[in-house]
């Protein structure tokens, strides 16, 4: 039984305030590339990892009811990943099978089938697209668009952390629906991104408007129907004073807020009531059943061109804490996807 080093990023101790590359550590352990006799489980050789914005809340001291999936100090971290089979005792599953799912954050995982979520049947795209426009990110934009959204045509869309992972496929999937556009992102670089790249309407650098009702007002004179919500903080208390009646407010995350001892207020919440707007918060997990009608929409769009995703590819498991860090600082543009291994 070949015994296998196998290169691994731990969580070092629980995390208070911005994560640091120094709360993980790469270590070399060794596996055996055998499944145990008679056991149903999956032997993966991981090839990409998906770096998410969600993971630092998994490395909090867990306060309250137990997260299944909350990090345990001294063990890998987890998340999305595509992967290769390479021994399988679960009929699903054969060997050289590519699939995306959870999995550890080290060269090569002994996982519980379930934690497989499919196989991949489609290879005429890039393996890594699975962990972002065809993985999670993917469907979080259109179940959070189209279900939570309840997108009309031609409405007017705001979206938040615009070049991000998520963002640049919700203002996409809008603009196919002849939706008006806008995003926000950090930097002169991302918002170029969103209208040169993406086909947004316009966009704003969030850090340079002194006034973000202000500049909400001015890309939005009559108000958004629908607000993408990824950040949270000053965004979202913005926006509640420039919904429409009946808007929508899909939340699927609040990246402004998961570094913070002390979360901001929202203080224009009876906006919701005067403009009978529904704030719904959301997870992938809620809608990964439409997961083939997603790829029935949006396989074909990414083929003719008419979808276009943005990566940023990090090499190697030892610089998977310097990725992860820096969503914090909006050092990533694009999906930050990172790289264990190519084959």
């Amino acid at each position: 039984m070949a015994q296998m080093r196998n290169k691994q990023v731990l969580l070092r101790d629980h995390v208070t305030g911005f994560p640091k590359e120094s709360d993980m550590n790469i270590v070399e352990s060794t596996i055996t590339l055998k499944l145990p006799q008679g056991s149903n489980h999956v032997l993966l050789k991981n090839l990409y990892l998906s770096c998410d914005p969600y993971m630092r809340n998994l490395m909090n001291k867990p306060e309250g009811p137990p997260n299944s999936r909350a990090y345990t100090p001294g063990s890998p971290l987890t998340g999305y990943g595509v992967s290769k089979v390479l021994e399988s005792g679960h009929p699903n599953y054969k060997e050289g099978d590519l699939v995306w799912g959870f999995t550890n954050w080290e060269e090569y995982s002994l996982l519980s089938s379930a934690q497989i979520l499919f196989k991949i049947e489609h290879t005429d795209v890039p393996l890594t697209y699975y962990t972002g426009i065809l993985g999670m990110p993917g469907v979080t934009a259109y179940a959070g668009l189209f279900e939570v959204g309840s997108l009309q045509k031609g409405e007017k869309v705001f979206v938040s952390a615009a070049s991000g992972a998520v963002g640049q496929l919700v203002g996409q999937f809008a603009k196919l629906n002849d939706c008006y556009v806008v995003g926000s992102a950090g930097s002169k670089e991302k918002v170029d991104l969103l209208t040169d790249k993406f086909g947004f309407d316009g966009g704003f650098n969030y850090k340079e408007e002194p006034d973000l009702d202000a500049a909400l007002k001015r890309h939005f004179p009559e108000g958004i129907d629908v607000y993408f919500e990824n950040v949270g903080g000053k965004t979202l208390d913005a926006v509640l004073l420039n919904m429409r009646l009946h808007g929508r407010i899909p939340v699927c995350g609040m990246i402004s807020q998961y570094n913070l001892t002390e979360h901001d207020g929202v203080t224009n919440l009876a906006q919701i009531i005067y403009k009978r707007v529904r704030l719904q918060g959301f997870n992938f997990m809620d809608w990964v059943h439409l997961y083939p009608k997603f790829l029935d929409f949006l396989l074909p769009n990414i083929r003719e061109g008419k979808v276009v995703y943005v990566e940023d590819i990090a090499e190697g498991l030892e610089n998977g804490p310097s990725a992860l860090v820096g969503l914090f600082s909006g050092r990533n543009v694009g999906k930050q996807v990172l790289v264990v291994s190519h084959e």
